[in-house]
């Protein structure tokens, strides 16, 4: 079991601690409020925290008897601001929903509530889950983005100030996140975890998944809050040397920054001295362009479901997301409908390009987290695996010249997420990062 500080314990690890009785569940959360007293005033993870509300779920919990306590038992988490949750607000990184108190808690809340989790408090989401940035800093230097649109989330995580987070992902907003932050981000396959509850974008992309310090504490998070059956709480490690694929660039990014193309070399290299097999990759001839049928489907359905307000409040709105939603509400019908066609061939065709491998290595994004924080970085590097819903997991691998994370994308064929999390602690074991804390 780990040595650390409970602010800094794995999720897996707090869990066998309170059944030993080692922890408790007040002990864990008091040294996780004192870690975000000092410091989250330079990180501004937390849209809404209660202390207080924390420490009486903290104590709920540890009145729990050992026979009615389940997966999650004692364990808050981090829950990002366009999921609705009874005891907080939801406010969706928008001045237009201030104070806005929804009565039910999503679905996905109301899981891990049902395990023994608890809302820890709201992470900061960038503007309706688009592209305008909240207050979020990287943990690891203020002066650079921690991505989006899961911006608190992957940055609460990598902080200490909770085990585990839950996110959402329409383009890139939970595996660029997780990379630039230096987390496990977890994107299960689409709709294993129901949205109900949860603020809508596109109803064809959106997709729900977990933030943790490890392949073992996501996968957790996920299990409990997926439907049933579709994900191992406890996955066990693949056993034999898998069989990857390596696809070093995808065709619509910009070339990777040296120091991530040296880093996911070098892993290669490791994984390949430790027995699998590692065959380098491309996207098909008819495929290098999927990135435009990802936009048609994102902004159209982002102009449907958000046109309403944006008559109300446009004034209220980002430059960037009025622009966004100006665009999908530009799009006709039948081009809509013809992306949506595409859609299912790239589904169709990705399903073969995977078949002859255990999973598929790739970046989670161009390179490390950009300096500045009026944006959250180039998503290109996630949009194949937004598009087609794969299960897909980014794992903290090395560092950049300038010291920032850098992470390695691993995905599998939809409805495989457990082979995709077995492939993933098999090359975490073998590809060992020293997290912020």
């Amino acid at each position: 079991m780990s040595t650390r500080e409970p602010h800094s314990m794995h999720l897996a690890d707090a869990a066998v601690a309170m059944a030993q009785g080692e922890q408790s569940a007040r002990g864990i959360a008091d040294a996780q409020l004192a870690r975000i007293a000092a410091t989250d005033a330079g990180v501004g993870a937390w849209a809404h925290l209660d202390a207080d509300h924390v420490r009486v779920c903290a104590d709920r919990c540890d009145a729990v008897p050992a026979s009615g306590r389940g997966a999650l038992h004692g364990i808050g988490v981090g829950v990002k601001d366009i999921i609705a949750t009874a005891e907080y607000p939801t406010e969706m990184g928008s001045p237009v929903f201030a104070g806005n108190r929804i009565a039910a808690d999503a679905e996905c809340v109301v899981r891990l509530k049902r395990c023994g989790g608890y809302v820890f408090g709201k992470t900061v989401t960038t503007e309706l889950a688009y592209f305008h940035p909240g207050k979020t800093r990287n943990p690891w230097n203020p002066q650079h983005t921690p991505g989006g649109s899961s911006s608190g989330s992957a940055a609460a995580v990598a902080a200490g100030h909770v085990a585990a987070a839950i996110g959402t992902q329409t383009n890139g907003s939970m595996i660029r996140p997780a990379a630039f932050c230096g987390v496990v981000g977890f994107k299960p396959t689409k709709d294993t975890i129901p949205r109900g509850g949860v603020n809508v974008f596109s109803d064809t992309l959106d997709q729900i998944g977990t933030f943790g310090r490890g392949v073992a504490d996501a996968a957790r998070l996920a299990g409990v809050m997926a439907d049933a059956g579709r994900i191992a709480v406890d996955p066990q490690s693949s056993t034999a040397p898998p069989k990857l694929a390596l696809l070093r660039q995808y065709p619509w990014t910009r070339a990777p920054d040296p120091a991530a193309a040296e880093a996911l070399d070098t892993c290669v290299a490791r994984l390949r001295g430790q027995g699998a097999t590692v065959t380098l990759v491309e996207i098909p001839e008819a495929f290098r362009s999927v990135d435009r049928v990802h936009r048609t489907i994102m902004m159209f359905e982002g102009g449907a479901n958000l046109g309403a307000l944006q008559d109300r409040e446009r004034a209220r709105l980002s430059i960037e997301l009025n622009a966004a939603l100006d665009e999908g509400r530009a799009i006709t019908q039948a081009d809509y409908e013809e992306a949506l066609r595409r859609r299912i061939a790239c589904i169709e065709c990705f399903t073969e390009w995977h078949a002859p491998f255990d999973a598929v290595l790739s970046p989670p994004a161009a390179g490390p987290a950009p300096e500045g924080i009026t944006a959250t970085g180039d998503p290109s590097c996630c949009t194949l695996y937004s598009l087609v819903g794969f299960p897909a997991l980014t794992l903290p691998v090395g560092r950049a010249r300038n010291g920032l994370p850098l992470g390695m994308q691993i995905a599998t064929s939809a409805g495989t997420d457990d082979r995709l999390l077995a492939v993933a602690a098999w090359c975490e074991a073998r590809l060992p990062f020293a997290g912020l804390v």
